[in-house]
């Protein structure tokens, strides 16, 4: 019988030919609930039916009589974690990409990222448990985390440590505020664009296993990456090749472009696999089958092919945005490594504007382009910042560059 799923299975997760030996962290308390047997049931449904038995399902509530033809496509529920080729088929991708032998039991499909994060930070994390982050970064870590009970440790960062967290910064963070049960990482980072290299990742994880902090990892900008020729880790690094006891978390959104999909998937610990199952089968059953189904093809040489081609694009954009900034005449802005993103403090401009919302309102009103004022992922300093997308494309990214600079002369 396949591994897939169980809450009992121990997968491993490794680098070829390597084997980290670090203490498994604990699930927490609040995640001790039990799975809807249903689901659990559906799940062992559909891995006897790809083993060749003929079973009879008088299980989920789901109606046998679909949709006619040319009306609704017909969808019924999946195992709560995913379907088992999905799961398998991500699993290769992190052999393809990382060279990371992963078991399939140990991924979890959710429905995009942000099931992910709920699903994982429920299971890690118990009510009052103190997780850091780094500011500026995604604001739904926070909200999220605060919605849950967790006591959010923010990690103010700047250009001196390009925008990311590091073991001193940690340090100084227990000192202040007590022991960390969590760290979130996200490299690529939103808003900034700022990747960890291998050493500096190394670093941190050498940090959390020795203070026992388990790293939850964001990599869903993986493959959006500019590095320079030869670089060694030309998609980034991923936490599970150094952490075994890391969350990985990542989604279809980003690198396929899948948004609308609402389709992620999280690597688990052993520890963390049978309560973020008993969550998942509870909280939504199941991952949207059709989406699921779609995603298959994400993994074909040809859409690889056209995904790296769509990230050229983003490199020219990128390249627009670099080249224009001693015309736009702002202040320090944050290295753009990967992801699609462009963070800078505005200078000057707040001579003219109260803060960065402001600008941004003006900017729309007077100029018809929009930005986003970086209150949202910092809020200590983000009153003095913006974030520019470029996942819009070259064109649109010239036109705005074009309207930005006549509006900031006019």
């Amino acid at each position: 019988m396949s591994t897939l799923g169980g809450p009992f299975k121990t997968p491993p997760s490794r680098r070829l030919g390597e084997a980290p030996s670090i203490a498994p962290l604990a699930a927490s308390l609040r995640s001790r609930i039990p799975a809807f047997e249903v689901m659990q049931i559906t799940d062992e449904v559909a891995r006897r039916r790809a083993d060749g038995h003929d079973v009879v399902s008088l299980c989920a509530g789901e109606p046998s009589a679909r949709p006619a033809p040319g009306t609704l496509t017909p969808a019924g529920y999946t195992g709560p974690l995913g379907t088992t080729p999905l799961r398998e088929a991500i699993a290769q991708h992190y052999r393809n990409w990382y060279n990371v032998e992963l078991d399939p039991g140990s991924v979890a499909v959710t429905t995009g990222s942000s099931g992910a994060f709920q699903l994982v930070f429920l299971a890690a994390f118990d009510p009052g448990a103190r997780v850091a982050l780094a500011s500026p970064g995604y604001p739904a870590y926070r909200n999220i985390l605060t919605a849950l009970g967790v006591q959010v440790i923010e990690i103010p960062t700047g250009p001196e440590t390009r925008y990311q967290p590091t073991p001193e910064l940690l340090s100084a963070a227990v000192a202040e505020h007590g022991p960390l049960a969590g760290l979130i990482l996200a490299s690529p980072a939103n808003p900034t664009g700022t990747m960890l290299d291998r050493a500096a990742i190394s670093a941190l994880v050498t940090w959390c296993v020795a203070n026992k902090v388990r790293i939850i990892s964001d990599e869903i900008y993986h493959g959006i990456t500019f590095p320079e020729p030869g670089a060694m880790d030309p998609r980034g690094v991923t936490l599970r090749e150094l952490d075994p006891e890391a969350v990985v978390i990542n989604s279809f959104s980003k690198y396929w472009g899948m948004t609308g999909w609402r389709l992620g998937w999280a690597i688990l610990p052993p520890a963390l696999i049978g309560p973020v199952e008993a969550l998942a089968s509870n909280f939504a059953l199941s991952p949207p089958a059709p989406a699921q189904e779609l995603a298959m093809r994400a993994f074909t040489e040809e859409n690889y092919a056209e995904r790296d081609e769509i990230v050229g694009g983003f490199a020219r954009a990128r390249t627009l945005i670099l080249d224009a900034e001693s015309e736009l005449g702002w202040g320090t802005a944050a290295p753009s490594d990967g992801a699609f993103y462009y963070y800078s403090e505005l200078g000057p401009q707040l001579e003219r504007y109260a803060d960065s919302s402001a600008y941004a309102r003006a900017l729309l009103e007077g100029a018809d382009v929009a930005v986003v004022p970086g209150t949202d992922f910092d809020t200590v300093a983000g009153h003095r910042a913006v974030r520019l997308s470029y996942a819009a494309g070259e064109a649109a990214v010239a036109e705005a560059l074009d309207r930005i600079i006549r509006f900031q002369r006019g």
